[in-house]
């Protein structure tokens, strides 16, 4: 997916789901604690809240390219920590260009794998 495609979709995610973007029930993610070096797969469910050490990782969405198109994931997640900052990230995530938005956070990193 093209940088500026990728924009597009962070911007407008509603429409994607209209251009055919599946909905899906999970996310699956991978949190690294970047002190440790460990990372740790974590799978939530849209709607719903998983925790990692001192996190906590709400999903609103996940989509999905359907089968017949370069597959992809996207999900629209709200990210809080319980030390200092409240809020870390919200916004969309994407399973083949994690670097278009990046969870910003001195000790942990969060990247889409998959939506199922």
């Amino acid at each position: 997916m093209r940088l500026w495609a990728a924009a597009a979709l962070l911007a407008a995610a509603p429409a994607a789901a209209q251009e055919g973007w599946v909905p899906k029930t999970s996310a699956e993610l991978v949190v690294l604690d970047k002190i440790r070096a460990q990372p740790q797969p974590l799978t939530v469910k849209v709607g719903q809240s998983g925790a990692f050490e001192t996190l906590t990782i709400s999903v609103r969405s996940c989509f999905v390219r359907p089968p017949d198109q370069a597959a992809d994931a996207a999900a629209f997640i709200d990210v809080t920590d319980a030390r200092g900052k409240r809020d870390v990230f919200k916004g969309w995530v994407l399973a083949n260009t994690p670097s278009v938005s990046m969870m910003e956070h001195p000790v942990y990193d969060l990247r889409l794998v998959g939506c199922k």
